[in-house]
């Protein structure tokens, strides 16, 4: 698959990880896994002329299971990036955004309905769909007993729940990830905080175990990396190959760097 690094075969176990540094590949070794098995995406990603032709060369087997099995694990399957996670958490402000405008629009218009006489909708013509639909707003907002966050309420709902960019992100991938599928996760790491960097580690280790979740990771996260009986293959080395995660250079890195300062704490 990436004969440049030596590495020619993948065998992957229930959660599978890639550690490297920046270039290393990583991110690219789930693009190419995410089109050779057909999974679904959502944020685009840049490719090469070449891409498509270098991603028909590759092969990808998925293991034998009965055709019903097969169909429901691929309809949750996906590739997750940080695009997504990171669209998500736009999504979620764009649309409370969009909510809170039309709320002040809304309480704007009950007020002037109720204050100005000339702004009162007094005729109706029944043939004709708008001049319906203006009257009942009108009739709907000038109600006494329909309170105006009443109104809103009823027309526009509630505006979604703040959080974090960090838990917004977490939430993200314990809606996203679903029981029975294949998911490709890269740096899933990216704005989450060490608590929640942990608490991401336990979801999936209890995806993996409890509810048939296979994940294929890249990563550079000690927390994610550190998940018990994971593969973990280091793609700073020549050839690639699979070791300890406490043998990969980015954590000998935060090891010593603690170890310099171990005085401190």
């Amino acid at each position: 698959m990436f004969p440049q690094k030596g590495l020619s075969h993948i065998d992957f176990d229930d959660i599978t990880i890639f550690s490297g540094g920046n270039g290393s590949g990583k991110s690219t070794l789930l693009n190419v896994m995410c089109e050779n098995l057909g999974l679904k995406r959502e944020a685009p990603f840049n490719k090469t002329a070449l891409y498509d032709d270098y991603v028909a060369f590759t092969e990808g087997q998925m293991a034998q299971l009965p055709r019903e099995e097969m169909r429901s694990m691929m309809e949750v399957s996906r590739i997750i990036t940080s695009d997504d996670v990171f669209n998500h958490i736009l999504d979620v402000r764009d649309r409370n955004d969009k909510i809170d405008f039309k709320r002040q629009v809304i309480l704007e218009q009950r007020m002037q309905y109720r204050s100005d006489p000339s702004a009162r909708v007094r005729e109706i013509d029944f043939d004709d769909e708008e001049s319906v639909g203006r009257y009942r707003e009108y009739a709907e907002m000038s109600r006494k007993n329909l309170s105006a966050s009443g109104y809103v309420k009823k027309h526009l709902g509630f505006n979604e729940r703040t959080y974090s960019n960090g838990e917004n992100g977490f939430k993200y991938f314990t809606d996203a990830i679903q029981p029975g599928g294949l998911y490709l996760l890269d740096e899933p790491e990216n704005s989450l905080a060490a608590e929640l960097q942990t608490e991401l580690a336990d979801f999936l280790l209890g995806m993996a175990r409890a509810y048939r979740c296979q994940f294929i990771i890249s990563s550079h996260s000690p927390f994610i990396l550190s998940i018990p009986f994971a593969k973990i293959y280091d793609m700073d080395s020549f050839p690639v190959r699979t070791c300890r995660w406490t043998a990969l250079p980015n954590i000998r890195l935060y090891h010593d760097f603690f170890k310099d300062h171990e005085s401190e704490f």
